[in-house]
């Protein structure tokens, strides 16, 4: 299996802020999910990856090449989309393509102008008048415009209504159907990454958490409940993110502790109830 994306003990310190040893890796021809509370730094990872920052050590290689080194040869096979257009507001599609298409030895306008019939995007309407979603996806369109092995996506469905992330997933799920290519997803809307990743990488406060497998993730948790009266003071020991009510309470366990919660209603869990509990310092660092 090859690997597109290999992070390797990154480090990067600002005055307030410290990325700590942060390692993962993407394989061809599939989805990662990034994910983080606000501040855990995601897009200071990403922005590394890009050579957007300098960092203070550690290794990144793309596609088996290095990050900084081979920056030019790299950027040729990346797709890039941030939460925000990075193109001038008085420009339409067809400019777009104009200022984009020359930096890329691959550009396939046939390509581009196919992208922007599928997307219903208008070739000459002002990016300023495009709505958030339409501007998402031209941004979408120039990354997949010049035969991009890798993809990175920044948040981008932030704002975005159902129907528009629904969209990009199927996009998503269609761009690495050959198995030639391999997305990395930045989103704090982390039922998306339920329906189409493959390996989440998760950091908070610039530290891993996690990084493997989302399946293995999900399934190393169960969210417990119960009355008021059923639980013991040994079970309660055991019980990440306890919330207790007049009515019952509710929590997560690891699902290796679940013959201990044989008496009590046992649940499938979601990536947000990880979150929040492995947030609340709950949960040990993976």
């Amino acid at each position: 299996m090859n690997t597109f994306l290999e992070v390797n003990n990154l480090c990067k310190t600002f005055s307030r802020f410290h990325l700590d040893d942060i390692s993962f890796s993407l394989p061809q021809g599939y989805i990662m999910g990034f994910i983080g509370p606000n501040g855990s730094g995601k897009t200071t990872t990403i922005k590394l990856i890009l050579n957007m920052l300098r960092r203070d050590s550690g290794e990144i290689h793309v596609m088996g090449r290095d990050a900084v080194s081979d920056e030019k040869e790299i950027k040729q096979d990346l797709g890039v989309v941030f939460d925000t257009h990075f193109f001038c507001e008085e420009w339409n599609a067809r400019e777009v393509e104009k200022a984009v298409g020359g930096f890329y030895r691959n550009w396939d306008s046939t390509q581009y102008n196919r992208l922007l019939s599928r997307f219903h995007l208008p070739k000459d309407k002002k990016v300023k008048a495009l709505s958030r979603g339409m501007q998402m996806k031209l941004m979408l369109a120039c990354a997949l415009s010049h035969d991009a092995k890798l993809l990175i996506l920044d948040e981008p469905t932030s704002g975005l209504d159902p129907i528009a992330r629904d969209e990009l997933l199927t996009i998503l799920a269609d761009y690495i159907s050959d198995g030639k290519h391999s997305v990395l997803f930045s989103t704090h809307i982390t039922s998306d990454l339920e329906k189409i990743a493959d390996y989440i990488t998760f950091i908070q406060n610039g530290k891993m958490i996690y990084s493997g497998s989302k399946d293995e993730l999900i399934d190393d948790f169960r969210r417990v409940i119960g009355g008021p009266k059923e639980i013991t003071s040994l079970q309660k020991e055991k019980i990440i993110d306890l919330r207790e009510s007049s009515t019952g309470f509710e929590g997560l366990i690891k699902t290796s502790d679940a013959q201990d919660f044989q008496n009590l209603q046992l649940e499938p869990v979601t990536i947000d109830a990880i979150m929040v509990a492995v947030n609340k310092g709950g949960a040990e660092d993976e």
